[in-house]
């Protein structure tokens, strides 16, 4: 028992062609909308941010502006660093690093807030965590609370050297932001 193909006619290129030309058309179409979802690039340019700290002398702090939070950057000195690492891990109300980098299970460590061979530098998201305030000591004239770190006015907050909660309402640490070091003298967040 044979079976006969149907050869193809010029109603089935017809169908197929017309088919083609609607998928096309709707993909022209919808394009725009989608591609209006992307961020502008203004946005595109927020996503990262190189800071000089060459000008930034051991014992003194900037505060630089990435994706509309400031960002609090601390050439600590020696006494700050050593203090920081002291710390024991049961002293802490918060015992997560609150790195980006790292695993949520990561100890609050000074060492998993900084960077290998750059201790001295700490760079923390400058917003307190108890209600979005803006913790005092990044300026020479601010108290930088009971542990020498940062103080947050609004409620009692008192931050340490490695941006780690000590004393007061917040519940968490300062958040590390995702930064790294493309020289000696200056780093990439984000």
């Amino acid at each position: 028992m044979a079976i006969e193909a149907e050869e193809p006619n010029r109603r089935d290129f017809l169908i197929v062609a017309g088919n083609a030309f609607i998928a096309v058309g709707a993909a022209v179409t919808l394009w725009p909308f989608v591609a209006q979802m992307n961020p502008d690039a203004g946005a595109q340019a927020l996503a990262s941010v190189e800071i000089d700290l060459s000008p930034v002398q051991q014992g003194q702090a900037i505060t630089v502006m990435w994706r509309g939070k400031p960002i609090f950057i601390r050439n600590r000195t020696p006494e700050e660093i050593k203090e920081a690492e002291d710390t024991s891990l049961s002293d802490l109300p918060d015992g997560s690093a609150r790195n980006d980098l790292l695993p949520e299970s990561a100890p609050a460590l000074d060492s998993n807030r900084v960077k290998e061979g750059k201790t001295n530098w700490m760079v923390l998201v400058g917003i307190c965590t108890h209600l979005g305030c803006i913790p005092k000591g990044q300026a020479i004239g601010d108290s930088k609370g009971d542990y020498g770190g940062w103080f947050c006015p609004c409620h009692g907050s008192h931050y340490d050297t490695s941006g780690r909660i000590r004393k007061g309402p917040a519940p968490r640490n300062l958040e590390v932001p995702p930064y790294e070091f493309v020289s000696d003298t200056k780093i990439k967040i984000g």
